[in-house]
This record gives C-alpha cells, structure tokens and sequence, in this order.
C-alpha cells in the first residue's frame, strides 16, 4: 500500500478508536468523524458486525470489527483497500 493510503488508514483507525461510537449508529452520528471517513455495516442485517468505512470519497477503504472494552476498547481491521 502506498504511504498516503498507510497514513490515511491509520488516521481512520484513530479517529474510529476515539469516537463515542464507532460502529456511527443513527442519525447524524457519524458528525464527529472528519468529512474523509463515512461508515455503514458491512451487512445492513447484522449491525453490530463488521463494519466498512469508507476513505476520501471512495478512494479506500478498511473494514473493521469493535471489540467495546471498558478500559482499553479495539478496533480490529481486518481487510483494508487503496486505489
């Protein structure tokens, strides 16, 4: 993957790991993440699996599954996509 898809995953991964939800259930709850980073479910009858978010307007993407832990919660990319 080249350097700017590198950085732009992980600044995703950041900014997931750090959202009050990162899995962006309802309305408008994806507002705190940056313009760059929309997220759905992976499979829109399983909301709480996988999930795929979007990059810079399509340009990649990761897929990523939360692990909510009290003290120390995970985000597991398990799939990640640069164009």
């Amino acid at each position: 993957m080249p350097q700017d898809g590198k950085q732009l995953v992980l600044s995703a991964r950041a900014e997931l790991i750090t959202s009050p939800d990162p899995y962006c259930r309802g309305i408008d709850a994806d507002a705190s993440l940056p313009h760059w980073i929309t997220v759905r479910p992976l499979a829109p009858t399983s909301p709480g699996g996988p999930h795929i978010a979007d990059l810079a307007g399509g340009r990649g993407w990761l897929i990523f599954t939360f692990t909510r832990r009290h003290t120390d919660p995970q985000i597991t990319v398990t799939d990640a996509f640069w164009a």
